[in-house]
C-alpha cells in the first residue's frame, strides 16, 4: 500500500520510520493515524507526527515475534500484549490484524504495530462504525488478506461486526503459536484457512493445563464464549503463572468399613460416612469431596496417596463400624495423604440412638485437627428423627444410588417408610421429593406424573425446615423443567445455593435446569465446573458440563472432558451419548457413530440415544438398520418426541425435528431444555422456528 523509509529527524536528532501510503488507501492511512494518536502506551508504537500522505512514527529496532518460545517468555510477552490491547480497547480500538508481524521483539519487550485495519467505534451505545464486509477483505498483497486470513477471528471471517472479542480469538491464535511454533489452523490457501477457521477446533497443545484452557477459550468460536475483555485474559494468564496458591485443607472420607456379623449392615456403614461428609461440608474453609467420587475406590485395594492424589486432596477420613444389636463401635483415623501419618483418632462406643452425636462429635474433631472452624449455621437447631426413621432413610439412600430399575423401587419403599415412621422428618421428605424428580431423568417416570407429588413433599419439608436446601432444590427443579417458570426456578436455587458450602448436587441442578435449560451456557459451565470440583469423579457432572461447554460452541473443551471421563466408566451413557452430539454437531459423523452405538447398547431405554443412533445409520446409508432402531421408540412415550427429534436433526430436517422439539415441550421432558441449548441442536436455534420454540418454554422472560 506504500513504503517504508527508516529516516533521522534533523531538529530532535533521533531515528524514525516514516510510512507513506498510495492515494488508494487514504482511508486506511486515515484510520491508522486516528487510533495510534489516541493511544499512548510503552508497548504501542508511537505517532510522533502526520502530513497529507506520510505518518512519521517511533523507528523500533526488533524481529517479529517467533515462536515456539519458553513458557516463561512466552508468558512475559503475552502479558504486555494483553496491556497494549486493553489500551486500545479502553479507547473503544479495535485492532482487526493482530499476528505475529505485526507485534515486534525488543530489548524492553514488545511493540504492537499496524492499526491500518483499525476499528474506531464512535457512538456512545458502543456500536461500530460502518463499514461494508469488503473493507475488511481488501488485498494488501497477492494472495493476502486483510486480517490477516490466518489471525481471523469467526466473526471477522464471515464479514459480520466485529468488537473487542475478534482480537481476543487473534490473540488465541498469537498465544497458541508462541506455545507451539505453528498456527492452530492450516490450509494451503487463504480460503482453506479460513474454512477452518470457521469448522475446525485446533489440536491441544503440550503444556499446563490452565493455559491450555486460556488458549481454548480465547479461541471459542462464538464471542459469548470467549474472554470477554482481554483484561480478563491477562488476569487468567497471571494466575496461570502464579501456579497453586497456598492450598486451603481438604478430606476425602472413604466408605466406612461394615465390621459387623451382618453384612446387610453395608448400609449403615455407608450411610455414617456419607452423613459425616455432609456435616463437613458445612465447614467453611474446608474442601470436602463428595460421596460419588470418594465412594469411587469402595471395594478397591488403593493406596491412599493415589487416592489424594486423584480426588485433589491432603487428608482422608477412613474407619470402621461395627453394629451389634442397639450398640455401634465407630472408629475413625485422619491420614496425611503425603506421608500416611495419623492426625487424629478415636474409637466411639455408644447406644444406636446415639449415633448423631458420633457425628458431630467426629466433624467438630476433624476440623480441631485441621484447625478450621465450624460454621454457626452447622450448628442450627434440627430436628433429630427416631433411629427406625433414619435407618429406613439410610436404607433409602444406599438403593438409590446403586441406579437400577430393581433398587430404585426398593428406595421408594424406604423413602416412604422413614416418612411413616417420623412425618416431622424434614430430610427425608426432601430426598424422597428429589428421588421422585431424579426418576424423569432417566426415563422411568413421566415429569408431568411425578410433579404434584414432588411439589408436595418438597413444600411440607420446608413447613418443617424452611432453611432446608434440599427442599429448594427440589422446587427449583419443578418450576424449571415442568412450570417453565424462570424466575420462581432462579429464586428456589440461588436458595439452594447460598449455603455456606453448597452441595454439589445444587450447583449440577442450579447449572443443568436452570441456566442451560434457558440458554445461559457460560453461566451454566461456572455452575457445573464447581460440581465437579465437589465431586471429581461424578459422571454425570462430568458429562452435563461437557453438554454446556458444548453450547458455549468450546466443542474442542468437552470433547477433551468427555474423553478423560469414559475411562471411568466405559458404558456410561451420557459420556458416550454426548460424544457423539459434539461429533455431529461438528459434522463428523463417521466419528460419531461408535460413540452413538455405544450409547445406545448401554441404555437402549434412552430416548435421545436411540433417535441419534438411528439418525447416524439412516445418514450413513444404512438405512433399513436405522429404521430397525427407531421403529420400537413409541412416539407416544416419555421422551420418544425427544428420541425422534434428535433423529430427524442427525439428518438435517431441521423442520420435522422442530415439530418433534414442540411435543417433547409438551410432555416436559426432563433433558429438552438441556438438549436445546446443546451443540448439537444449533442449526434448530438459528432457524425460523426457533421463536416459536422459545416462545413455549417462556424463554423470553428469560433476562
Amino acid at each position: 500500500m506504500g513504503e517504508v523509509y527508516k529516516a533521522v529527524d534533523t531538529r530532535l536528532h533521533r531515528t524514525v520510520a516514516i510510512k507513506t501510503i498510495d492515494a488508494r488507501f487514504s482511508d486506511r492511512f486515515q484510520r491508522e493515524a486516528l487510533a495510534i494518536a489516541a493511544l499512548n502506551h510503552p508497548h504501542i508504537c508511537h505517532l510522533y507526527d502526520v502530513g497529507p500522505d506520510y505518518l512519521v512514527m517511533e523507528f523500533v529496532e526488533g524481529a517479529p515475534l517467533r515462536g515456539p518460545l519458553p513458557a516463561r517468555d512466552a508468558i512475559a510477552y503475552a502479558l504486555q500484549m494483553c496491556d497494549a490491547l486493553d489500551a486500545a480497547h479502553r479507547k473503544r480500538i479495535t485492532h482487526r490484524d493482530l499476528k505475529p508481524s505485526n507485534i515486534l521483539v525488543t530489548t524492553s519487550g514488545i511493540k504492537l504495530l499496524d492499526f491500518g485495519l483499525a476499528l474506531l467505534h464512535r457512538d456512545a451505545a458502543g456500536a461500530p462504525e460502518s463499514a461494508d464486509a469488503a473493507a475488511t477483505l481488501v488485498v494488501t498483497q497477492p494472495g493476502t488478506v486483510v486480517g490477516t486470513a490466518a489471525y481471523m477471528s469467526p466473526e471477522q471471517a464471515r464479514g459480520e461486526d466485529v468488537d473487542a472479542r475478534s482480537d481476543i480469538f487473534s490473540f488465541g491464535i498469537v498465544l497458541y503459536e508462541m506455545f507451539c511454533g505453528h498456527r492452530p489452523f492450516a490450509g494451503t490457501c487463504s480460503a482453506d484457512v479460513v474454512t477452518s477457521i470457521l469448522r475446525d477446533d485446533p489440536t491441544p497443545f503440550e503444556g499446563p493445563q490452565s493455559l491450555r484452557a486460556i488458549v481454548s477459550r480465547c479461541l471459542c468460536k462464538s464471542p459469548d464464549g470467549r474472554f470477554q475483555t482481554i483484561a480478563d485474559v491477562r488476569e487468567a494468564i497471571e494466575r496461570a503463572a502464579a501456579g497453586p496458591t497456598d492450598t486451603p485443607p481438604s478430606i476425602a472420607v472413604l466408605p466406612f468399613t461394615n465390621m459387623s456379623a451382618d453384612k446387610e449392615q453395608e448400609y449403615f456403614s455407608d450411610g455414617l460416612a456419607e452423613e459425616i461428609i455432609n456435616a463437613l461440608a458445612k465447614i467453611p474453609g474446608l474442601k470436602v469431596i463428595a460421596r460419588t467420587s470418594a465412594f469411587a475406590f469402595k471395594g478397591q485395594n488403593v493406596d491412599i496417596r493415589r487416592i489424594a492424589e486423584t480426588l485433589g486432596v491432603a487428608t482422608i477420613l477412613e474407619g470402621s463400624v461395627r453394629r451389634s444389636g442397639n450398640r455401634i463401635r465407630v472408629t475413625a483415623q485422619l491420614i496425611t495423604a503425603a506421608d500416611g501419618s495419623h492426625l487424629w483418632s478415636e474409637r466411639y462406643d455408644r447406644e444406636m440412638a446415639d449415633v448423631f452425636e458420633v457425628q458431630d462429635d467426629i466433624a467438630a474433631a476433624i476440623a480441631r485437627a485441621l484447625e478450621v472452624k465450624l460454621s454457626p449455621a452447622g450448628a442450627r437447631p434440627r430436628h433429630t428423627p427416631t433411629v427406625s426413621a433414619y435407618e429406613a432413610l439410610l436404607k433409602a439412600r444406599h438403593f438409590h444410588w446403586k441406579v437400577t430399575a430393581e433398587s430404585m423401587e426398593q428406595a421408594r419403599g424406604f423413602y416412604e417408610q422413614a416418612i411413616a415412621l417420623d412425618p416431622q422428618f424434614a430430610l427425608a421428605h426432601a430426598l424422597y421429593a428429589d428421588y421422585l424428580f431424579g426418576r424423569t431423568t432417566i426415563g422411568l417416570s413421566a415429569t408431568r406424573e411425578v410433579a404434584p407429588r414432588v411439589r408436595a413433599l418438597a413444600q411440607r419439608a420446608l413447613e418443617l425446615d424452611a432453611a432446608l436446601v434440599e427442599a429448594h432444590g427440589a422446587l427449583g427443579y419443578i418450576a424449571a423443567i415442568c412450570d417453565y417458570d424462570w424466575a420462581e426456578a432462579g429464586q428456589r436455587f440461588t436458595l439452594a445455593t447460598t449455603a455456606d458450602s453448597p452441595s454439589p448436587l445444587a450447583r449440577m441442578g442450579f447449572g443443568w435446569a436452570f441456566f442451560l435449560g434457558s440458554g445461559q451456557a457460560r453461566k451454566a459451565v461456572e455452575q457445573l465446573e464447581l460440581a465437579v470440583q465437589a465431586d471429581p469423579l461424578h459422571l454425570t457432572y462430568r458429562a452435563i458440563l461437557a453438554t454446556a461447554l458444548g453450547g458455549c460452541r468450546r466443542y474442542a473443551d468437552a470433547l477433551e472432558l468427555l474423553e478423560q471421563t469414559r475411562p471411568l466408566d466405559p458404558n456410561f451413557v451420557w459420556t458416550n451419548a454426548f460424544i457423539a452430539d459434539i461429533l455431529v454437531a461438528r459434522g463428523r459423523f463417521d466419528d460419531a457413530l461408535p460413540a452413538a452405538e455405544r450409547a445406545y447398547t448401554c441404555a437402549p431405554w434412552y430416548a435421545p440415544s436411540v433417535g441419534v443412533y438411528a439418525g447416524l445409520l439412516t445418514r450413513l446409508g444404512e438405512v433399513e438398520r436405522g429404521r430397525l432402531v427407531l421403529d420400537p421408540l413409541n412416539a407416544d412415550r416419555y421422551g420418544g418426541p425427544m428420541g425422534r427429534a434428535l433423529f430427524h436433526v442427525c439428518l438435517g430436517d431441521i423442520d420435522r425435528a422442530a415439530d418433534w422439539f414442540v411435543k417433547a415441550i409438551g410432555q416436559r421432558y426432563s433433558m429438552v431444555g438441556a438438549y436445546l441449548h446443546s451443540a448439537i441442536t444449533e442449526p434448530l436455534r438459528a432457524s425460523p422456528h426457533w421463536p416459536r420454540l422459545a416462545a413455549m418454554m417462556n424463554l423470553t422472560a428469560v433476562g
